[in-house]
């Protein structure tokens, strides 16, 4: 069998959880004796073919069709979900050899692009929902419709011919990565065939590190307590409030240390934490590193140097990071929303915060850097999720049942 992968964006330097599972996937596919590509747009990219680990990449032109938006909010919509439009990226869709199956990771417009080549070709598509379709916090939907507001937008007819309405009615399955999601599109698309496949992880590349070099690259001493979170720099992930809880967590834990490691997708947002940083007098106490490669070993050393890792998002769909940190063996504090609660267990796996309230942030992140005994549990917890349940192969395995199922 051979599918094409096509989500919005796919660029190692604004790297986030859908790039990973679009990645692993297309990995295991190719492992299990199939071909997968991926096919994009050149947002946030110049680079029209690539390969990474072993899986061909092709990028397309595209326009986000409004009049008068500036080269900044461009970007932003580039960094955070803009609706954009490439007939390019359709024409590579059909002229593309022996396609027995098509893969959107977007609904609206590119999803109408995948909708539209896979009825000229005569093959069916998937749609990937990976939150933010269903389950989304109306401010943060408002927030995301920001770089729009105002200007005149003239690509609803290609909408229309290209049925972007219409992508995920017509798709062979819609697959959610968050039970929440699943559950609200089974509600709206109660004829439709919904399928909930959690996020995986790969548990090897995690379980070993440089917990020395990162430390010694980013002039963190030694005995500094290390609170990791891995996430963009964005309104959604919340590192204002972790922020905040490290202000009030210092009054109990003298040497902590918070590292925050995150593609920028919202300036603004980077520049109102760096801000906040400097008023707290926190500049030595604060590592910011603006993103770091997949396949960058200092990924998982950065993993491997914390005490606790932390996820304070407002909203979060799945929070693939919480796996990673699992893989790492490192015992985790995330905010109970979203799919958050769909895998994992206050107590068990990792301490549940509320996301709003710092004080809660800062007693979560205290009770497990107090308590050797309830992190090793955690972590141990933790790593036996990752290395089982949600490991890629089992994963990639209900990804590729779904493939068998509509390709028949």
């Amino acid at each position: 069998m051979k599918s094409i992968q096509v989500p919005r964006r796919f660029v190692a330097t604004e790297w986030g959880g859908t790039e990973t599972v679009i990645l692993q996937t297309s990995r295991a596919l190719r492992a299990a004796g199939h071909e997968a590509e991926i096919f994009t747009s050149l947002a946030l990219s110049s680079t029209r073919e690539e390969q990474m680990d072993g899986v061909n990449v092709r990028r397309f032109p595209y326009v986000y069709p409004f009049f008068g938006l500036a080269p900044d909010e461009v970007n932003t919509l580039d960094g955070k979900g803009g609706n954009l439009l490439s007939l390019s990226l359709l024409w590579g869709l059909l002229r593309a050899s022996k396609v027995d199956l098509l893969h959107a990771h977007s609904g609206k417009r590119l999803g109408g692009i995948v909708r539209t080549a896979a009825r000229l070709r005569g093959v069916p598509y998937v749609v990937t929902l990976h939150g933010g379709y269903f389950d989304v916090p109306p401010q943060e939907a408002d927030q995301m419709l920001e770089p729009i507001r105002g200007n005149v937008e003239w690509g609803k007819l290609f909408g229309a011919i290209l049925g972007s309405r219409r992508v995920l009615e017509d798709a062979a399955a819609v697959i959610c990565v968050g039970k929440n999601e699943a559950k609200l599109a089974q509600e709206a698309l109660p004829d439709q065939r919904i399928e909930y496949v959690p996020n995986g992880v790969d548990s090897v590349a995690f379980s070993d590190g440089d917990a020395a070099r990162f430390r010694l690259v980013y002039g963190i001493p030694p005995d500094r307590k290390i609170v990791l979170c891995v996430g963009r720099i964005d309104y959604q992930k919340n590192q204002l409030g972790l922020l905040e809880a490290i202000g009030v967590l210092r009054g109990q834990q003298e040497d902590v240390h918070l590292v925050l490691i995150g593609p920028v997708t919202i300036a603004s947002y980077r520049d109102r934490l760096e801000q906040r940083i400097a008023d707290m007098g926190l500049a030595t106490r604060v590592t910011l590193v603006p993103g770091i490669a997949p396949d960058d070993p200092m990924l998982a050393g950065a993993y491997q140097s914390a005490d606790v890792f932390c996820l304070p998002s407002l909203h979060e769909p799945f929070g693939i990071v919480i796996l990673e940190a699992w893989a790492a063996g490192k015992p985790v504090v995330a905010a109970s929303v979203g799919g958050v609660l769909s895998f994992t267990a206050d107590g068990e796996d990792v301490v549940h915060v509320e996301p709003s309230d710092p004080y809660s942030i800062a007693a979560g992140l205290q009770a497990v850097l107090g308590s050797p005994e309830l992190a090793g549990r955690l972590a141990a917890r933790g790593k036996h999720q990752a290395t089982g349940r949600y490991d890629w192969a089992s994963i990639a395995e209900q990804v590729m049942g779904i493939y068998d199922d509509v390709a028949a």
